[in-house]
């Protein structure tokens, strides 16, 4: 229910649907509950890749992501306007440049405040990787991280002012859905162990160490069903369509057909949330250990899964204190012996199902969503500019 008048104006600087892409439904999702918080009103500035994006009416501008002028030419825009604040997403594949440093073409000639949400955060960055956290943070009135054991990472590594750093949950879509066992059987699944991975597929998911551990838990779990959800990443081009023949290929030589399953497709929202839900276990078995957020991780938490992952960033603060199971990276045969530890013991399962639903009642897009607009309010109210409507 919105809750007032609106009070600002804030752009965000991202992805945006319909550019495939998590960064892009993380910024639309941010959006759309902010604005039925209704007190700052909200606009998009999106980078695409493309000549053929057709944008909703949010879009106030576009940045040819490759195109090094645009980037000032924006600035000058924002400057120009009745934006108060400028939010950028930030990932540095997203942006033009040597690991997408023009961003720092635009945050140099801005003339407004900034806020920049983190989407990764290497622990061992290269020279350039760090020297664009460390501008962006000396010029972002805050730095917003998903994670809470990233905030020494941002100060000792990238120099990141300590007051700077605000912790807000990656959020999770809140909806009634079906049981488990109902949507089992729309989806032709009855008596199957439902494992599930999505995402978009790509080398560094770690995905053909899923399917082996598959093969090593069949003997006792011949009823498990490991359901491999999501496109090729598009950015990825021929490495991903590569990736995704070495697992097809990987499956047929195990002679696992009938325990693995693709689906090859961009998930909804909607059809995300039933894969979840009819999942007994979710798997997350990605090779990088420094990911410092992942949205498939926080939807699986906000639905309240058991869950089996490697020990990257994310997971090992997620997964704490007996939320889920932590295999080692790159070993097919932890992973099925997380999965067997849940699967042969349904109190266990129902345990971790219990404490990941109760975190994930606090990564609902409205708590989050509110978060982020007291934050952003804060900085509008104290900036020395005029507020008003675009």
């Amino acid at each position: 229910m919105k809750q007032g008048k609106p009070y600002g104006n804030i752009a965000f600087l991202s992805t945006y649907p319909p550019r495939e892409c998590g960064i892009a439904t993380f910024t639309e999702d941010l959006i759309n509950a902010m604005d039925n918080i209704g007190i700052i009103n909200t606009h998009v500035i999106a980078i695409s890749n493309s000549e053929h994006c057709s944008y909703d009416n949010k879009l106030m501008a576009e940045i040819r992501q490759n195109e090094r002028n645009d980037y000032v030419e924006v600035a000058k825009k924002l400057n120009a306007s009745n934006i108060d604040l400028l939010v950028i997403e930030h990932e540095y594949g997203i942006f033009g440049g040597d690991n997408g440093d023009y961003i720092l073409d635009l945050v140099n000639n801005l003339e407004i405040p900034i806020v920049t949400t983190l989407h990764t955060i290497l622990s061992e960055p290269s020279p350039k990787q760090r020297l664009i956290i460390n501008e962006l943070g000396k010029k972002s009135e805050k730095m917003i991280t998903m994670a809470r054991n990233t905030k020494q990472m941002l100060q000792s590594i990238y120099g990141v002012e300590s007051g700077k750093i605000e912790v807000i949950h990656h959020g999770v879509p809140k909806k009634l859905i079906q049981s488990r066992e109902t949507l089992k059987k729309k989806f032709g699944y009855e008596n199957r162990q439902i494992i599930s991975t999505f995402g978009l597929i790509g080398p560094g998911k770690g995905i053909e160490h899923g399917i082996e551990a598959i093969a090593k838990l069949n003997s006792d779990h011949s009823d498990a069903l490991y359901l491999i959800l999501g496109q090729t990443h598009p950015a990825l081009k021929e490495k991903g369509t590569a990736y995704r023949n070495k697992l097809e290929e990987l499956v047929d030589k195990l002679d696992l057909g009938r325990n693995i399953k693709f689906v090859n497709k961009y998930l909804s929202k909607d059809e995300i949330i039933q894969y979840l839900q009819l999942s007994d276990i979710y798997m997350t078995p990605y090779l990088a250990k420094d990911q410092a957020v992942s949205g498939t991780l926080a939807y699986a938490v906000g639905y309240g899964k058991a869950i089996v992952s490697t020990p990257y960033l994310y997971a090992k603060e997620m997964l704490s204190e007996g939320n889920g199971l932590l295999a080692e990276f790159s070993n097919p045969e932890s992973l099925a012996d997380c999965i067997k530890q849940i699967l042969q013991n349904p109190r266990k399962k129902s345990r971790m199902e219990r404490k990941t639903a109760e975190i994930g009642s606090t990564m609902y897009w409205n708590k989050v969503a509110l978060h982020y607009t007291n934050v952003l309010l804060g900085i509008i109210t104290s900036a020395p500019h005029k507020i008003g409507a675009v």
